[in-house]
């Protein structure tokens, strides 16, 4: 089975649920194609909580020469989503809704190591609301997000 027919998800942690799926997903080592894209990783998850770290490079520049606002947004999108499916039922799935992002301070590639780290602030059977903080090694604060993500029963296969 390749990639292209299933999701990495499924392939690590088919019927498991969702916290489990994450964990899963760690343990394997293997990366879906955005945190290859964008050089960053899941490092740690708990029930309503998700951490990616990455290290923003000239990879990720705008043509004004800093790290461009998509990287953060990118970052704090999976925390926020990975946080909401670390309380899924291994029957529902998500997509996100709504992004709100603040930057706080410019990126650029000497910023060092970012950690976006992601909460739910509820979830119910077909809405969850999360927010994620993007920070440096020293607790600066670069970008903050709060999401809306819809939740769904995945589709019978």
């Amino acid at each position: 089975m390749s990639i292209t027919e299933t999701s990495l998800i499924e392939q690590v942690g088919a019927g498991l649920d969702g916290i489990s799926q994450l964990k899963a997903l760690i343990a394997s080592g293997r990366k879906p194609g955005i945190l290859q894209s964008l050089d960053f990783e899941l490092v740690e998850v708990d029930h309503g909580r998700a951490v990616f770290e990455g290290t923003p490079g000239k990879h990720a520049y705008n043509p004004i020469g800093v790290v461009h606002g998509g990287y953060a947004a990118t970052l704090l999108d999976s925390a926020c989503a990975c946080a909401a499916h670390s309380q899924l039922t291994a029957q529902q799935a998500y997509t996100t809704l709504e992004l709100k992002v603040a930057f706080h301070k410019a990126i650029c590639h000497d910023t060092g190591p970012l950690r976006a780290e992601g909460r739910v602030l509820s979830i119910g059977r077909r809405a969850a609301f999360a927010e994620a903080r993007l920070t440096d090694a020293q607790g600066v604060l670069y970008a903050s997000a709060t999401s809306t993500l819809l939740v769904f029963e995945r589709p019978a296969t």
